[in-house]
């Protein structure tokens, strides 16, 4: 994956979402959405099925935060991601992190096709700590 344009994505200036933010521990989309808020990233969680992560509003839907993220963190399902990068492009979101597990090459192919830089195959909290080492 590019180096610079992982770096570009964890700018601290980038406002993140997280697709798929969940209150259980246990997943992933808790550990992202905690991982990025401890970092002092400006982090919103999104999923429809939730009302709160870590006490923090949580929205059903990118079109419903309060202000347009820079980037869209992914933890759903492929078939869920494929909506997902749709939503980005209507919305004007140019910057896809896909979690691994997350992606499908339809969805890397839509962001390709529809110049919406895409990061995938590489985790945010782990590259998130290189970058704050190197």
């Amino acid at each position: 994956m590019n180096r610079e344009l992982i770096k570009n994505f964890l700018n601290k200036r980038n406002i993140f979402a997280v697709v798929g933010a969940s209150r259980d521990p246990e997943k992933y989309g808790y550990r992202v959405y905690k991982d990025l808020k401890e970092a002092g990233y400006e982090v919103y969680p999104v999923n429809p099925n939730t009302d709160k992560v870590l006490g923090d509003r949580c929205y059903p839907d990118l079109g419903d935060l309060p202000i347009k993220p820079d980037v869209v963190d992914v933890v759903v399902p492929p078939k869920v991601t494929e909506k997902i990068v749709k939503a980005c492009k209507r919305l004007g979101i140019t910057k896809v992190w896909m979690q691994p597990g997350s992606e499908s090459e339809t969805a890397i192919k839509f962001c390709d096709d529809n110049s919406i830089d895409v990061v995938h195959g590489v985790c945010v909290m782990i590259e998130r700590r290189r970058e704050e080492i190197a």
